[in-house]
């Protein structure tokens, strides 16, 4: 997976390398998907989540620039193999996920393999987890049409957010960085990913 999808995609940061290779990407889907665990195309998990193929999440890490001091949030963080990756590059990291169910069963993992920088709660994606905020970091490991007001408001004035935004068929990874109180959006790579309900665009009525 490193040699054939992340390095020719110009991931070559360390760190990044050394996570990828250590944390067995198998280990955090479902069991009947661990043969598919290595391919180069976004899994599919239970429940509308997907893991995102390892060439966009390796380019979105290295596009953050996660340093060991960063205090990360991790929105729509599946069954925790983002989370872990990101634990390995930063001071903690706080995962969120929309199902309760699925959040145990990522932390569960995360403990299996001593990943005990890291803390995944249940909750709206949209709402983030503003008491263990501010971040240096926030991702998002899905589509968006646009990021809430909320989210923005718990990274920290300088830092960074990723998300994928969705643009037709196809999508656009744009890095964010904060200034003033504001996001400068910031152009990165192409990738794809299912859209998530709780960033979509909000309609307005008009009589």
């Amino acid at each position: 997976m490193v040699d054939t999808q992340v390095r020719p995609s110009d991931v070559t940061k360390f760190p990044i390398i050394d996570a990828m290779l250590d944390i067995p990407r198998e280990a955090f889907v479902p069991d009947a998907l661990r043969e598919a665990a290595y391919v180069g195309e976004n899994l599919t998990l239970p429940g509308g989540r997907v893991m995102l193929d390892p060439r966009t999440l390796a380019k979105m890490l290295d596009a953050l620039n996660i340093q060991p001091n960063h205090v990360v949030l991790d929105l729509g963080c599946g069954l925790g193999y983002s989370t872990a990756l990101a634990a390995r590059l930063a001071e903690f990291v706080v995962g969120v996920e929309d199902d309760e169910a699925r959040a145990d069963e990522a932390q569960a993992i995360l403990s299996t393999h001593d990943v005990d920088n890291a803390a995944v709660m249940a909750g709206p994606l949209s709402e983030g987890a503003a008491k263990s905020g501010p971040y240096d970091t926030i991702m998002i490991q899905g589509a968006v049409e646009e990021v809430p007001q909320a989210l923005i408001d718990q990274l920290r004035e300088g830092g960074h957010i990723g998300a994928i935004f969705a643009e037709g068929a196809l999508g656009v990874v744009r890095i964010g960085h904060k200034t003033d109180g504001r996001i400068n959006w910031r152009f990165s790579f192409n990738a794809g990913a299912p859209l998530l309900d709780d960033f979509k665009k909000t309609t307005a009525f008009a009589l």
